[in-house]
């Protein structure tokens, strides 16, 4: 039974709810980072991504997430500065979880990705400036945390880049994708696999015994698993998935075919055989001339080219989407040119345009979009492990703080992070995914960037690498930031217009605030519970 002087009896239980109400808002804003380039590939569906990210947030939360929390709790702050003061720093990680939680919540309502780790950190500062002034802030090891929220995005991005080169090289530039693909099934795997189980045994949980096993035993454990996974891959899922993408592939040719002969059969009847010649090769290439409308101000947009028997809409496929139609879009646009607006309002649609028919371009061939499929679903999985590892930290390391003090007496936090700690921070993430995780989803997954398999793929395993590589490292970066960084530049190199840079600037600026808005909420509470008890 443990025993809780009373007089730190209430901040506690008040941390306890209010690091589950953090774990919450962190799965409903921060978890969207593991699937939201998945369920934006339509790889998987949200409830899949549900499940599995409250299988694997529990579980990354378990076996690498003490690591972070240490860092978290003892490791921005000076805590020796609290000898003798033990109380004054549980008000002070009560205020931070406020903060934290206040801004997050704020930020997942607005549908804004923010950094949780942002949030954490400028909430633990704030109150340590009202507390000590700048003499409790370890300002060395908060450059280095603030370095690595810059160099996250551009690390996770550029390995996000380097992954997408070399597979589009290997495997999309291809005439007939498949084999190069299923070639490189194996390496694709082993390499998941050994990555993931090098970050959980090397240095490893100590309440699991982990860190009992040598360096040697860490690499045979490690590349013995992967070498074993690789040959299984070989042996007995590349001629599964061979079956069954050509089974795939068959029946999308013939369902094109069919599909081709109704279009045909459709047009004869309209005697209207030049349309159908058109419609025929128009995923071909792009052929016929366009016309031009001029606006008033100088502007010019196609209003000819094809039109399909399935809709009204006249555009070519290749062209700008302001075209003289039927649509509600078209006639939109049609005003817009016609009316003689401003400058200004005619950029912006065709900005818009612009990135609807560039991301409407980016496809994958049916082959691949099979084929990466479930390595997407495998590379998410592993983000979300990952993500379970590092920001959980970001909701119970204060709450660790707490409890250690409050159950020790002793400001220097001497024991282990309690395992069933971890799983209730992992438990409130998993509540939050389940109850809010689509608002946020959407922003990575769709509006961003558009993303396919091939795509998702490397974005995954960019940010989930960078991630655990900073975990092992014990800085707590920023999720959002890997993830955003690798959306932007595969994104990018992929097309230059697939980017919603307007989305881009003001996902920067939730960034920017998140600091001094969390800390400036922190210190306040801080203040006011010191002196009003």
């Amino acid at each position: 039974m443990v025993d809780i002087p009373d007089e730190f009896l209430w901040m506690v239980i008040v941390g306890f709810i209010i690091a589950f109400v953090l774990s919450f808002a962190i799965g409903a804003n921060d978890v969207a980072n593991s699937f939201g380039t998945s369920v934006g590939a339509k790889v998987l569906t949200l409830r899949q991504a549900c499940i599995l990210g409250s299988i694997f947030e529990i579980l990354g939360s378990i076996l690498i997430g003490y690591r972070v929390s240490d860092t978290i709790r003892k490791g921005i702050i000076d805590v020796d500065l609290y000898n003798g003061t033990e109380s004054t720093l549980m008000v002070g990680n009560v205020a931070a979880l406020t903060g934290s939680c206040v801004w997050l919540f704020v930020a997942t309502i607005l549908k804004l990705p923010v950094s949780t780790t942002h949030s954490i950190v400028g909430a633990t500062v704030g109150f340590a400036l009202v507390a000590h002034g700048q003499k409790g802030i370890d300002w060395i090891k908060m450059a280095f945390i603030v370095g690595s929220w810059f160099i996250s995005p551009l690390l996770s991005g550029t390995i996000s880049v380097l992954v997408f080169l070399a597979i589009k090289f290997l495997v999309l530039n291809k005439e007939k994708p498949l084999e190069p693909g299923l070639r490189l099934l194996p390496m694709f795997y082993a390499l998941t696999a050994a990555i993931n189980l090098f970050s959980v045994f090397y240095k490893g949980s100590k309440l699991l015994h982990f860190d009992k096993i040598p360096l040697y035993g860490v690499f045979i454990i490690t590349f013995g698993s992967a070498l074993l996974v690789a040959i299984m891959v070989k042996v007995v899922v590349v001629p599964w998935y061979r079956t069954k993408i050509q089974k795939y592939m068959k029946e999308c040719e013939e369902e094109e075919n069919e599909k081709g002969k109704e279009v045909m059969e459709t047009s004869l009847d309209n005697d209207d055989i030049s349309k159908c010649q058109l419609i025929d090769d128009e995923n071909k290439e792009n052929i016929g001339k366009v016309e031009l409308e001029v606006t008033p101000s100088g502007k010019k947009f196609p209003i000819g080219g094809v039109s399909t028997p399935e809709s009204n809409t006249s555009c070519h496929s290749s062209q700008p989407l302001l075209c003289s139609s039927k649509s509600g879009k078209d006639e939109k646009n049609e005003e817009i040119g016609t009316a003689g607006n401003s400058n200004e309002t005619i950029c912006t649609v065709e900005v818009e345009l612009d990135l609807e028919q560039a991301r409407n371009a980016l496809t994958d061939k049916p082959e691949t979009i099979k084929l990466f499929s479930f390595l997407q679903v495998l590379t998410a999985v592993f983000g979300s492990f990952a993500h379970g590892g590092n920001d959980v930290s970001n909701s119970i390391g204060p709450l660790v703080a707490l409890w250690i003090i409050a159950t020790e007496g002793s400001a220097a936090q001497k024991a282990q992070t309690p395992i069933w700690i971890l799983v209730y921070g992992g438990v409130g993430i998993m509540i939050g995914l389940w109850v809010w995780g689509r608002r946020v989803i959407k922003t990575l997954g769709e509006d961003l960037a558009k993303t396919t398999p091939s795509s998702g793929f490397c974005i995954e395993i960019g940010s989930a690498l960078t991630v655990l590589l900073a975990s092992n490292m014990k800085i707590p970066i920023s999720t959002t930031h890997c993830k955003v960084g690798s959306v932007v530049a595969v994104g990018r190199v992929r097309s230059k217009q697939n980017v919603d840079w307007k989305l881009f600037r003001n996902i920067i600026m939730a960034w920017v605030v998140t600091v001094p808005v969390a800390g400036a909420i922190s210190a306040l509470t801080m203040y006011l519970l010191m002196f009003t008890l």
